[in-house]
């Protein structure tokens, strides 16, 4: 089946836009590239040489290699201990290369990215917080919003010209 010259290109304009956004994916970038990178979504291509874990629950991914001293290593993954359900187990991944995806922000000094869900090691993005301050005050218990929004409430509320005390009396005939 032979196309006419006309319908090859309606087919090519109609997918032409489809193939313009569906590009190649971004190349996950190295730990020290993405230090570069603050509070930019980036995937990171990282070996894991230690996994650390603290009194408190907190764990690191240690992607600085053992010739890199403390001071000169500019990039940590840090799963904080309220994310450990999420997370999973963290020590299958010691001695090996992840690529993992998350929002680059400055820590003590240093870049980091901090891992709350275990579907940032296949691209996925991390978890959702809320920001505490914007929720302050709020309870699902409450029928009242967490913020005093003017539009939210009712306008005008008795209608001020017809009310029943202001009603003028009638002259009888």
């Amino acid at each position: 089946m032979r196309l006419s010259r006309t319908a090859s290109i309606v087919v090519f304009a109609v997918y032409a836009p489809a193939l313009a956004f569906a590009g190649k994916p971004r190349p996950c970038v190295t730990a020290d590239q993405a230090a570069q990178m603050l509070n930019k979504d980036v995937c990171i291509s990282a070996h894991v040489y230690e996994v650390v874990e603290l009194p408190d629950g907190t764990r690191f991914l240690d992607v600085c290699s053992p010739q890199t001293s403390d001071d000169q290593c500019r990039f940590t993954v840090v799963s904080l201990p309220e994310d450990r359900d999420d997370v999973g187990e963290l020590r299958k991944y010691r001695d090996e290369d992840v690529h993992l995806r998350g929002i680059v922000q400055p820590m003590h000094g240093r870049a980091g990215m901090v891992l709350s869900h275990s579907r940032q090691f296949y691209g996925g993005p991390p978890k959702f917080k809320p920001n505490p301050l914007l929720a302050r005050g709020f309870s699902a218990d409450e029928d009242r919003g967490p913020v005093r929004d003017p539009n939210l409430r009712p306008q005008g509320g008795r209608r001020a010209f017809m009310n029943t005390k202001d009603q003028e009396t009638l002259q009888r005939k």
